[in-house]
């Protein structure tokens, strides 16, 4: 495999099962093994083996994950594992996001509407720039990175080479930024834009948040490139030669736009011929009209709002050919690691069809040409194409991946603290909620945490608010709650600001919370999803980073899920009581620092606190609110006020973009 561009850094070596899985995966990837099985007992230190293995392997890395709260502790744990190497982030970058739809029942066109996260953009470009410029990159994704993204060959024949002494003049450097899409802005200076001072250029890179490169010129050379700090403006580093990347993944040469526009205009004219043959004016007239006005936008701006949907002209691909996405930006020998596979891998295999049944009514009533279609995220057979060499990380692989790897599993069942698998214990139904309040004050005064599983919603309210009125702090964690403060609740949980969360699913998979000393599971014989063998060894192994770890299944009768379920416990509780035996091992809690996932600050979110009135608890408030002060806009607008109006409108806009944050 050759030398490697990683290193670690670790206040400990491997422990436990780590050493030997580390082995064993690096010995198959090295023996010709394409597609293995990680199979980690939860608590195991699975992100100490793969990050492992990647030094060995020494080869770019794509971390995938199916929620940006997993990617975002993975994110932070391997920043601190690889301090000297390339560690990115790659997730969706809606705060807030509607797609474009059309309702035909109701003739009702919904336009595309979105509030993009600037910090998470920035860090999206890093991600880009680092494959590109390094060979030691790691990058932590959530399942968004299958989406069609720009081509990475335009993205890298159009970044920008400075250099002091070449020969350009001031006017060819502007020409040159426009053309990657950064905009002149001489008043507010923020990513993706420059301001023009004399002969001094100054740009602010899609890539950082606080750095301004400050090109200096003399005549028609480049004197000097400087890097200032954007706060205070001092002088970090005088450079000699310095990279622009665009400001866009959506970067076109202007020659090939011109192109593109032409081909666009012929498939234009035949798809309104199409409509008129079918008697359809109207959709004939709105699809020319439309894509006329996009084409003129992009002929003198180089973009136009939705340019992704004619992606597929800018790339020369072909109708239903797959859409460049992150994955091409890697080398064909990248490593990937899909964590939690067992959940990533159905969600990788569900997101196709969503996004082409929204689009069907686009096209079809001439809201959009065909080739929105082509504006995609991957089919599930073409993502499976462009695996080259991955690991599947679960406690509890599917057979999907048992058979793509065809049986090849590495285990990691023996914890380096020691701590065994909760004890599991099956009670009756009959007096669950006395005992499991009984259950609860006992975690309680040990100052443990709690986690219970309910079969439906209105139960776990209910549930919630009994426990509350018997002095237990208890919340109600549910879907509907966004991945920033799902994340928020955990940690108020693992700082003792709560006692136990009452929800119907939180297999939030992966993320640690080892003050967690109980996990009970109401109607755990009503089979289904929620209690398949799968989710009942994943809702077990909440407990597994505690000491008094115990699991307590309510039901009248055990279930053959249950049944396996208990029996995988019971074998791992066995594996690792043996080696605790051998090695003389006390176990013992694990230890762990609370802190957010991931700087909040990093991805550009803030305690909401700090935006919200106070009289605003629920999203359900967050949008009463909204709707009070449009009215209020709207009237101050009446009555002239229109500075009033402005003010409002501003605050309208900051609590719109909290909608889907809250």
């Amino acid at each position: 495999m050759g030398k490697t561009p990683f290193r670690i850094n670790m206040p400990f070596p491997p422990a436990g099962d780590q050493p030997k899985a580390i082995q064993q995966l690096y010995e198959n990837l090295k023996s010709g093994i394409n597609e293995q099985v990680l199979l980690g007992a939860t608590g195991t230190g699975k992100t100490i083996t793969f990050a492992n293995v990647i030094e060995k392997y020494g080869k770019p890395a794509l971390i995938l994950t199916h929620n940006k709260t997993l990617a975002a502790q993975i994110y932070r744990e391997l920043k601190e594992l690889f301090p000297d190497n390339a560690v990115e982030y790659f997730v969706s970058y809606y705060d807030y996001y509607q797609p474009e739809a059309y309702v035909p029942e109701k003739d009702l066109y919904i336009e595309k509407d979105s509030s993009i996260n600037d910090a998470i953009d920035r860090l999206r470009h890093s991600a880009t720039r680092s494959l590109i410029e390094r060979p030691d990159t790691i990058v932590v994704a959530s399942v968004s990175c299958i989406y069609g993204l720009g081509t990475p060959e335009f993205y890298e024949k159009l970044r920008l080479h400075l250099f002091v002494g070449q020969s350009m003049d001031r006017q060819e450097l502007l020409r040159r930024l426009v053309e990657l899409q950064y905009v002149r802005d001489d008043f507010s200076f923020k990513r993706g834009t420059f301001r023009v001072k004399g002969d001094t250029v100054e740009i602010l890179p899609s890539h950082t948040e606080d750095i301004i490169l400050r090109v200096e010129f003399f005549g028609d050379e480049i004197e000097s490139i400087t890097e200032l700090d954007l706060f205070n403006r001092d002088i970090k580093r005088k450079l000699n030669t310095t990279v622009i990347f665009p400001a866009s993944h959506y970067v076109i040469p202007r020659p090939d736009m011109v192109d593109a526009v032409k081909q666009i205009q012929i498939d234009l004219e035949k798809e309104v011929e199409e409509f008129r043959k079918a008697g359809k004016e109207i959709e004939a007239n709105r699809l020319w009209q439309r894509t006329n006005y996009d084409i003129e936008m992009m002929l003198e701006l180089g973009t136009c709002k939705g340019i992704e949907n004619y992606s597929r002209y800018f790339d020369g691909r072909k109708p239903g050919e797959p859409p460049y996405t992150l994955i091409d930006y890697f080398p064909e020998d990248f490593l990937l690691i899909i964590d939690e596979s067992h959940v990533t891998i159905p969600q990788i295999r569900a997101m196709y069809n969503g996004d082409r049944r929204r689009k069907e009514n686009l096209v079809k009533y001439g809201w959009r040409m065909k080739s929105a279609y082509d504006n995609r995220p991957l089919k599930f057979e073409e993502f499976v194409e462009k695996i080259q060499k991955a690991i599947y990380v679960s406690a509890t692989p599917a057979p999907w991946e048992i058979e793509r790897s065809k049986g090849v599993i590495v285990e990691q069942i023996i914890r380096p603290t020691g701590l065994l698998d909760p004890e599991v214990i099956v009670k009756p139904t009959e007096g669950q909620i006395d005992d499991l309040i009984n259950e609860i004050w006992n975690v309680k005064e040990r100052g443990e945490r709690a986690i219970v599983i309910t079969l439906t919603k209105k139960m776990a309210e209910n549930l919630a608010d009994y426990l509350i009125d018997r002095d237990i702090k208890a919340v109600y964690l549910h879907s509907e709650i966004d991945t920033i403060e799902r994340a928020k609740i955990i940690k108020e949980l693992r700082e003792g600001k709560y006692d136990v969360i009452v929800g119907v699913n939180l297999l939030r998979e992966g993320i640690d919370m080892p003050e967690v000393s109980l996990v009970a599971v109401l109607d755990a014989d009503k089979e289904g999803f929620l209690r398949s063998t799968t989710a009942l060894i994943q809702i077990i192994g909440r407990a597994a980073r505690n000491v008094n770890g115990k699991a307590i299944l309510y039901a009248d009768r055990i279930t053959p899920a249950m049944e396996k379920a208990i029996e995988e416990t019971e074998r791992r509780r066995k594996v690792q009581m043996e080696y605790n035996r051998k090695h003389n091992v006390t176990p013992q809690t694990v230890s762990k620092e609370v802190k957010e996932l991931i700087s909040l600050e990093e991805i550009g979110i803030y305690e909401m606190q700090e935006y919200l009135p106070e009289d605003v608890e629920t999203e359900e408030d967050l949008l009463k609110k909204i709707e009070n002060l449009e009215k209020e806009m709207w009237h101050a607008a009446e009555n002239w006020e229109f500075e009033r109006a402005a003010e409002i409108r501003d605050q309208i806009e900051k609590l719109r973009k909290l909608v889907g944050v809250f």
